[in-house]
């Protein structure tokens, strides 16, 4: 019997039945606040509850673990050779231009000999009078002798002849060292090239006057064979320690930005370069042009093995500065003996391992508890806790 049929047989007063409702619906309000606070304490606990952590990991490998020493230099020829003039004079004609190659003795201008010839003729005029004036001299000395001797004349006059032949015979030998100065500075205004190579610089035209009664005036820049070149790199003080003789290099220019050229350190300087108190040292690199693709001038950034390990076990360098929790501040290196942490079954553990070259990427392993496949842990990341959310009804 329900509710109204014993209302209505008046087993059951309304003022009960009002009451009894009021209790269910409690009843289930109850449940129903209960189920909230349990939903909200679950997420309270799940948000609250310290976040998981997640390896950055790299594996141990094989490979090279090459040191370098990175510097700026500039290609230019072996020897370059300045040409200039000794003598001075307008520049009559022009033989060579930038680019042009020459040869030994080639002759690349010339200045107008026209003034050079002139002395040089006045230098031998001069020789033949004052030769003449020796050969009657001669013939003098010759007739005074044979008179001293049958005492025709004083043997003191005789003597007196034989000092007029000699100061004719010194005027004799200047007039010909003149003659031949004269031959040189007629030949020297024929301006040629010392050296096989190619002209790198002009530094004249023609008509132009060169004075070289001060200063040697510079008239061309000749490069000797621009098949093989030179890098004068500046390495500082902190990386020339490690550069030596025979080391190898390779270098990028400008001009050919996907291109890698390699050559051998075949000079390091002594002598300093101080710039801003900066101290450089010069290290000359040789390297090969045969397709003359480098020119001199070019800015090359070169990069000079210091040293080189093939083959060997190595580990990233940012193994050494983790420790759990973040990132250190420094290498975790002690004499060579580094601690690092290695990720197994889910969670790091610490290894030791002995350390050899390191190139400031990768860092060679030469013992210790790594093998390769090892996965050395580098860094960590840890998810940022979300905020309490309350449901809303």
């Amino acid at each position: 019997m329900n509710d109204q049929t014993k209302i209505a047989t008046g087993a059951l007063s309304p003022a009960s039945s009002s009451l009894r409702r009021r209790r269910h619906r409690g009843w289930l309000a109850g449940i129903f606040g209960a189920g909230i606070l349990v939903v909200a304490a679950a997420a309270w606990w799940r948000l609250s509850a310290p976040a998981a952590v997640s390896y950055v990991t790299t594996g141990v490998t094989r490979g090279a673990v090459t040191q370098q020493a990175t510097a700026t230099g500039t290609v230019n020829p072996i020897l370059t050779i300045i040409v200039g003039s000794y003598d001075s004079g307008i520049i009559q004609s022009l033989y060579c231009d930038y680019n042009t190659e020459v040869k030994a003795g080639q002759v690349c201008a010339k200045i107008d000999p026209r003034p050079f010839r002139a002395t040089l003729d006045n230098y031998l005029g001069q020789l033949a009078r004052d030769q003449a004036t020796l050969g009657e001299a001669r013939m003098d000395l010759a007739r005074y002798q044979g008179l001293a001797a049958q005492s025709a004349i004083a043997r003191q006059q005789a003597e007196d002849q034989a000092y007029v032949v000699q100061e004719d015979e010194g005027t004799v030998k200047l007039d010909q060292g003149l003659i031949e100065g004269a031959k040189l500075n007629l030949q020297y205004t024929d301006i040629i090239s010392p050296v096989d190579g190619t002209v790198v610089s002009r530094n004249v035209t023609q008509g132009q006057t060169v004075a070289s009664s001060l200063q040697t005036p510079t008239l061309f820049l000749i490069g000797t064979n621009l098949k093989t070149l030179e890098v004068d790199t500046n390495v500082s003080e902190s990386d020339v320690g490690g550069v030596k003789e025979g080391d190898s290099a390779m270098f990028t220019v400008d001009a050919y930005p996907n291109r890698t050229f390699h050559g051998t350190v075949a000079q390091v300087r002594l002598s300093p370069q101080t710039v801003q108190n900066v101290v450089t040292y010069d290290a000359v690199i040789n390297v090969a042009n045969d397709d003359l693709a480098l020119k001199p001038g070019m800015t090359a950034s070169t990069q000079i093995i210091v040293a080189q390990r093939n083959d060997v076990l190595r580990m990233p360098d940012q193994a050494l500065r983790y420790v759990p929790g973040g990132l250190a501040s420094a290498h975790a290196v002690t004499n060579g003996q580094a601690r690092v942490w290695v990720l197994r079954n889910g969670a790091p553990v610490a290894v030791t391992a002995t350390t050899g070259l390191d190139d400031g990427t990768n860092i060679e392993i030469t013992g210790g508890d790594l093998a390769v496949g090892d996965l050395v842990i580098t860094a960590e990341t840890r998810p940022q806790s979300g905020t309490l959310a309350v449901p809303r009804f």
